[in-house]
């Protein structure tokens, strides 16, 4: 009876897990935005938030599609990469930003990359650097390898050969299985690893 409570007790654990911690993240996101005006949201809870949104695409729209839009975001772009300070915070968070979304993704390149000679281990990374050569490094490759259930990473510097082409899964899915600690399937969104009956 203990036995089947416990087990039972865990799979809805499984179940809402993952829904409440979505549900509280979400929920986070939307009350600390809200709260950057309180007495807006405390009379229209929402409002702020979806007001940030419909500005962010708003700009997003703006600086895509006319000149003066894309001349302003340039100029505002090169004034907070050379001011003393702000640039040390602005650059590297515009460069990981831009690494995961946007037209200039860097992670679009999965491989897998030999980490150990015997025994014989591969790791699934992110090649971000095709040639070292500028830093007398011939004939290695920079690779990012993701941590799981992490947003954290290393980069290492390899030889070429210690790495190959991933070859059935797209950037996404190799990103996926790697930050899931390859649980994630390949070839579809089931699990490899199924908990025991």
């Amino acid at each position: 009876m203990t036995n089947l409570f416990l087990k039972n007790f865990f799979q809805g654990l499984i179940i809402i897990g993952p829904i409440g911690l979505t549900i509280f993240v979400i929920w986070s996101v939307i009350t600390s935005i809200d709260n950057i005006i309180p007495s807006v949201a405390r009379e229209i809870p929402g409002l702020v938030f979806v007001s940030t949104l419909l500005l962010t695409a708003l700009l997003g729209y703006l600086g895509n599609k006319f000149v003066v839009g894309r001349f302003f975001v340039d100029a505002v772009d090169r004034l907070l990469e050379k001011t003393p300070g702000i640039k040390h915070i602005y650059s590297p968070t515009k460069d990981v930003m831009s690494s995961f979304v946007g037209d200039k993704k860097k992670f679009s390149d999965p491989v897998w990359v030999k980490t150990n000679e015997n025994p014989e281990i591969w790791r699934i990374g992110f090649l971000t650097q095709k040639e070292m050569a500028d830093v007398d490094k011939h004939n290695y490759v920079a690779v990012y390898l993701p941590h799981s259930y992490a947003i954290s990473g290393w980069v290492i510097v390899t030889e070429e050969k210690n790495i190959k082409p991933v070859v059935g899964m797209s950037a996404a899915t190799a990103m996926k299985f790697a930050v899931s600690g390859g649980v994630a399937g390949f070839h579809s969104d089931e699990n490899i690893f199924k908990a025991p009956e």
